[in-house]
């Protein structure tokens, strides 16, 4: 690093009469410690956004991005925007992975290496260039400024979407004014504005906080997945998926993250289903096997213990099925018979004749079967051991529109749930 510093600091030295031919950070670390997702992309985009997990690096990204180009063009005004005041001194500019740590100090204006101004959170670099910073919570203090490059933190937390539109006004300078946007996503408005118009005007890098294992405490690392792993929340946070409850569905995923538990927190159970939905067929274009266990506890809750769903040949979910019953230690599978009729029951009696088996035929239709199961999570009687992402998935985006893909997983646990509130003397509704 010092060989480096000092490589530029002779470059700077030789240069100083004539500021356009100014440094770039191509002479220093920072370049060569770039992974690939966070080098600036080629290409004719307005905005770059970076959707991306807790300690992705995004910070670091952003203010090396706009560090980069102001040290690389001379005279130009470049803006950073983060949701407040506070947000913008403290992470954007002061961080450990903000401006100020990829700035040299011959860089800049001030030969003595001081060049950051915390009042008005402005920086004067030596080739001409300025970083200026705004809070996005006061959007009015972007109106009437021009910009050649801007970078916009965590842009999905700002409490004024409308200051990226006072940004955009602005961003008018130069040949090809850009933006930088980086954020962990949430499905706001204006992100998903943006990422609608990917592969168009809108460059889109995503990427999960596991990416960056290397700069992070192993420790946080554990927390995190021990904590978050498979929750909606981490899906969000830590892989940085845009999710977004569908209107109209029956369940949503912060009501399934409530009724969470673990292994340790599970009751005595008195009763263990297995619910099978089957697919008759096992060619690429098959609809999946629902395959999911329930059970009920000594305490009157419902609650799901595995997903096992898949696209299987018939005897490999048979196979499964019939595990699973062992292994759960259950009292019966009950499997649908609409597709299939006797050969499923005659599939599993060739496998373990043993078996107890309830066989259902869907005389209702999906919804009608399916508001009664609904109806238990809101109860908060239904509760999830562990994570069942594709299982939640499923139920998060049943509106009773039928029309697409079958959920198959879903119809398995209706089946299994059902059979248990039979089991109970208060059966949800007739089961067949």
């Amino acid at each position: 690093m010092t060989q480096q510093l000092q490589k530029l600091s002779t470059l700077l030295n030789k240069s100083s009469a004539a500021p356009t031919k100014t440094a770039s950070l191509n002479y220093i670390k920072y370049f060569e410690l770039a992974r690939d997702k966070q080098k600036t992309p080629n290409g004719d985009w307005n905005a770059w956004l970076i959707l991306a997990g807790r300690g992705f690096g995004k910070t670091w990204t952003g203010a090396y991005d706009l560090v980069n180009y102001a040290l690389k063009n001379p005279k130009t005004i470049n803006a950073v925007i983060a949701p407040t005041f506070g947000d913008l001194r403290r992470v954007c500019f002061e961080g450990v992975s903000g401006i100020n740590s990829l700035i040299p100090k011959e860089c800049y204006a001030n030969k003595r290496g001081v060049g950051f101004n915390r009042s008005t959170a402005e920086i004067h670099l030596w080739n001409g260039s300025k970083i200026i910073g705004f809070a996005a919570s006061e959007p009015d203090r972007l109106r009437g400024s021009q910009y050649h490059r801007a970078w916009c933190d965590e842009l999905a937390a700002w409490r004024y979407p409308e200051a990226y539109d006072q940004l955009m006004f602005g961003l008018r300078l130069g040949k090809k004014p850009q933006v930088i946007i980086t954020t962990t996503p949430r499905p706001t408005k204006i992100i998903k504005e943006l990422y609608a118009r990917r592969n168009q005007d809108v460059y889109v890098t995503q990427g999960s906080t596991y990416e960056n294992v290397d700069n992070l405490a192993p420790s946080s690392l554990r927390q995190f997945k021990e904590r978050y792993e498979g929750t909606r929340l981490g899906r969000q946070e830590l892989y940085a998926e845009i999710l977004e409850d569908v209107e109209g569905a029956l369940w949503k995923h912060s009501q399934i993250d409530h009724l969470r538990v673990n292994q340790e927190q599970l009751p005595e159970m008195t009763k263990v289903v297995v619910g099978i939905d089957p697919a008759v067929t096992s060619h690429s274009s098959s609809d999946e096997t629902g395959i999911v266990v329930a059970s009920l506890g000594e305490n009157g809750y419902y609650y799901i213990l595995d997903d096992k769903s898949g696209k299987y040949s018939p005897d490999n979910w048979g196979n499964i099925a019939i595990s699973l019953f062992y292994r759960y230690n259950a009292n019966m599978i009950v499997a649908e018979t609409n597709n299939g009729g006797d050969l499923v029951t005659r599939l599993l009696r060739s496998i373990d004749k043993n078996v107890p088996i309830k066989t259902v035929h869907a005389t209702r239709g999906k919804v009608i079967r399916a508001e009664p199961i609904s109806a238990l999570y809101e109860q908060k009687k239904v509760f999830h051991c562990g994570n069942f992402t594709e299982l939640e998935d499923q139920m998060c985006s049943f509106t009773g529109d039928v029309r697409g893909k079958s959920p198959d997983r879903l119809d398995a646990l209706v089946w299994a749930l059902t059979q248990l509130s039979v089991s109970t003397g208060k059966p949800i509704w007739r089961i067949s």
